[in-house]
Formats: C-alpha cells, sequence, structure tokens
C-alpha cells in the first residue's frame, strides 16, 4: 500500500489538514500514476480540492519524487496573514521598512530557494499580492518590502486552493494572468466520499496509529463498522475520519470496533463551489440526497419525503393544484386534500363535503 504522512508535528493536533493518504482506489491509482509524471519537472501545479483531502501530502510527494528532494520544502497558509504582513512574510523586508522591523528578514521565497514553495490557499490572497506574486514567477527574482534591490531565486511554486478559481476570476478577485501561470499543471483530488476504495485501508492506519499511542493491543473492526464506514459521506474528508477514529479508539471495548462505536458528526456541508457533475442523472442526485437522508436517521422518514416531494411540486407549478396533480399522476381531488393536510391550503368549511374515495389516500406513491 502506498501511504504518504505528514512530518510529526504538535500543530497537527488542531489542524484540519490531513494527515494521510492512501492510493487504494483506482481515481487515487490513477492520480498517482499522474504524479509520477510530472512531478520530476520544474512545472508550477495547481492543487484542487476540499479541505482535509491531502493538498499538502501531494505537494510534498511532488516534491519528493522531483530533482529538489534534497533541497528545502516549505508550506505557507496565504489564508493565515493579514494583508498588512502578507508582502513581508512572502517577499522579505529590510530594516525599517515599517513599524516594528527591527532588522532585515527573508521571506517564504529566499529560505524555499532551490526547493519547492507550497502556497496553500492561494484563493485567499489581496489582489495587491497577486500582482506582485505574479511578478516573481515571471522574472524569478524578489524584491524585499523596503527595497530596490532584486534577489535571484529558484523556486518551484505549488499552490492549492479549496474553491474554484475560476468562479474567482470572474468576481474579480483572483487575477486571470496569475492563474494560468499557476496551473500548468492542474491536479484536482477527489474528496473521499468519491474514493471509497481509500477509506478501509486509511482507517486501519489510523487504528495502528492511534492504538501504538494510547498502548493498546490489536484492535480490529467489525463488518458493519466497515459498512458504516463506507456508507457515510465524510464531508471533512480524511482528517474526519482521522477524528472519528480517534474518538472511537477511546470508547470502543474488547478491542472490537462496532457500529455503534462510530460517531459521525451530524453537520451537513452545503459546498457552494461544488456543482453536480454534468454527467450525473437526475435519479443518480436523488438517490444521492436519499442516501444523506438515510445517514441522518431521522424519524418519520417516509412521510417527510412525500411532504417535502408535494409542497417543492406546488412551488415548482408556482402553486397550481391542476399542474401539481398532473405533475405527480395524481387527481386534483387526491392533490388538494394533501395539500390541505400540509396547511398549504385553507379549507372553506361552508362548501366542505364529505371526501370521496379517492380523496382518502393520503400517501404518495414514489
Amino acid at each position: 500500500m502506498q501511504l504518504l504522512t505528514l512530518p510529526p508535528s504538535p500543530a497537527l493536533a488542531t489542524s484540519i489538514r490531513a494527515t494521510a493518504q492512501v492510493f487504494e482506489d483506482p481515481k487515487s491509482k490513477a492520480l498517482l500514476a499522474h504524479l509520477q509524471q510530472i512531478a520530476p519537472s520544474d512545472a508550477s501545479v495547481l492543487i484542487i480540492g476540499e479541505t482535509g483531502t491531502g493538498k499538502e501530502l501531494i505537494a510534498r510527494h511532488i516534491h519528493n519524487l522531483s530533482a529538489r528532494k534534497h533541497q528545502p520544502f516549505l508550506a505557507v497558509n496565504c489564508g493565515a496573514f493579514s494583508e498588512s504582513l502578507v508582502e513581508s512574510e512572502l517577499f522579505g523586508h529590510e530594516k525599517g521598512a515599517f513599524t516594528g522591523a527591527l532588522g532585515a528578514k527573508a521571506g517564504w521565497f529566499e529560505e524555499a530557494n532551490g526547493g519547492t514553495l507550497f502556497l496553500d490557499e492561494i484563493g485567499d490572497l489581496p489582489m495587491p499580492i497577486q500582482v506582485k506574486l505574479l511578478r516573481v514567477l515571471q522574472e524569478r527574482e524578489v524584491v524585499r518590502l523596503g527595497s530596490r534591490k532584486s534577489i535571484p531565486i529558484n523556486v518551484r511554486v505549488l499552490a492549492a486552493t479549496n474553491v474554484q478559481l475560476e468562479k474567482a476570476i470572474n468576481a474579480g478577485h483572483f487575477r486571470e494572468d496569475l492563474f494560468y501561470r499557476l496551473n500548468v499543471v492542474n491536479l484536482e483530488l477527489t474528496p473521499l466520499r468519491e474514493r471509497p476504495g481509500d477509506i478501509l485501508p486509511l482507517t486501519r492506519y489510523f487504528i495502528n496509529t492511534y492504538s501504538r499511542r494510547l498502548s493498546y493491543g490489536d484492535v480490529a473492526l467489525s463488518p458493519d463498522a466497515e459498512q458504516k464506514l463506507t456508507n457515510y459521506t465524510w464531508p471533512g474528508n480524511i482528517r474526519e475520519l482521522e477524528n472519528v477514529i480517534h474518538h472511537t479508539l477511546l470508547i470502543c471495548r474488547d478491542g472490537v470496533i462496532q457500529s455503534e462505536d462510530l460517531r459521525m458528526s451530524n453537520l451537513r456541508i452545503t459546498r457552494q463551489d461544488t456543482a453536480p457533475h454534468s454527467d450525473q442523472s437526475a435519479e443518480e442526485l436523488l438517490e444521492h440526497a436519499f442516501q444523506r437522508l438515510f445517514e441522518s436517521q431521522s424519524d418519520n422518514l417516509h412521510e417527510n419525503v412525500e411532504r417535502s416531494l408535494l409542497r417543492a411540486a406546488y412551488r415548482f407549478c408556482h402553486h397550481n393544484q391542476v399542474h401539481t396533480a398532473k405533475l405527480l399522476g395524481l387527481s386534483r381531488n387526491v392533490t388538494r386534500t394533501l395539500l390541505i393536510n400540509l396547511g398549504e391550503l385553507k379549507v372553506n368549511k361552508r362548501n366542505a363535503a364529505e371526501p370521496k374515495q379517492d380523496e382518502r389516500v393520503l400517501h404518495l406513491s414514489i
């Protein structure tokens, strides 16, 4: 099994980064093959993926497969600095360049000279800094804040984002010319829910890791626990899986993880930047929505789905009863009765009559 891990660090305990990556799923194996092809070059790489999918791990692997592997690899979170400090952090400053600059300091580009600089959350860079970054990439030199002297650099830049930069460009928040400079090679990391073949190998890795830390013996997974892990959608990706396993080992008994030991998050994340795949059918999208409903384990699920379907159809038809009935394949009388039960229609008691036989059908067939 091909395994990538981050170097040990106390900061990882509170980080949202993925700390391990495997390549067992067919999609992951295809990504690994692509990495091995592009890593030896000096081309800039743009890595796109949701939080917790392992973007830094992939960047480190690219560095380790390149001729720069014995040179520095530095990772910088572009969203971690204020706008007033980010220029100094990236490009350095001279003594007296600003209040508090008591001495000269090299920036991240200089520190990474000869090696690789990983710029995470590149979409968070302010526009003025994007202009200067573009110049650094084009000219291969930096000018420290407060200086007029250019310093030659030899750095391979790997950038990462969890947003669609095309949308940021259209909104005027990201420079198009910088996007093309960074996007020589494009790597899109698949979220964990879309590569189920990686879930159990990662699970076993985290079980072994935390079992050693907790001085446990061997810990096994029950079949029901395996099924629950592979069926869950993992909105937090690899980092969420790690946290779930860590918590599970604290409460499981007898060296076997049961389904009920796995405490998944109730948080449901709507990702505005991730559009549905154009090749997904309406039935596939509906099945995905049902899957999330099943995981929520809500009460009266069948009744709630019926109500939601009727309400959505009624609104889709602009509150027209006849059109709603036709859309759902029901009679108007049944549709009217259901809408009354939902509170979408008011009953005129003076004209209300005994409901006909088909009006007593209170459930939709779905």
